[in-house]
């Protein structure tokens, strides 16, 4: 889901939500079905969008980029804790940490990770390297958690990301 007012308006063009597509088509390697949705930046339609995907949908992880920096309409994250069960703050830690190491503005960014029900909602920023970046960084963890509330079951190719589930060996 790209969290985006220009690109809801067709001022801009959507490079987060496509950024996210090739990131999955390059590293799962079970079967799986996008959902692209493009939202302006207003808390109600982002909300209404994360619900619709998780609940209505069916999507098991549901990736939003765009609208966690400081100014004041980034407000993804605060649609996210407000539809989620629990949060999951490890995911934006890490990502954060990895992304200082390409640029000092990091820290500006507020991304996090969530539960609704059995679907995990993972916040990114908008630039397609960063998506990239972040996803790099915890995706590993993705296919347990997933596991573990009763999501849908992803593997990964393990010449690209090997993810941890207990009990497999890991190697890269």
């Amino acid at each position: 889901m790209t969290v985006s007012d220009r690109a809801f308006r067709g001022a801009y063009e959507d490079r987060g939500g496509p950024a996210i597509q090739q990131w999955l088509e390059e590293v799962l390697s079970s079967a799986w079905k996008g959902v692209p949705l493009l939202v302006p930046d207003e808390q109600d339609q982002i909300e209404q969008g994360l619900i619709s995907l998780c609940d209505d949908g069916g999507c098991s992880l549901v990736i939003t980029t765009g609208g966690t920096g400081p100014a004041p309409r980034d407000i993804t994250p605060e649609a996210t804790v407000a539809v989620c069960d629990r949060l999951l703050p490890g995911f934006g830690e890490l990502m954060r940490l990895e992304s200082l190491k390409s640029v000092p503005t990091a820290i500006l960014s507020r991304q996090l990770a969530g539960i609704r029900g059995s679907s995990l909602i993972i916040n990114l920023p908008g630039k397609p390297a960063a998506i990239a970046e972040c996803l790099d960084a915890v995706f590993a963890a993705v296919p347990y958690c997933l596991d573990l509330i009763g999501g849908a079951r992803l593997e990964t190719r393990p010449e690209r990301l090997v993810a941890f589930r207990p009990g497999a060996t890991m190697s890269s």
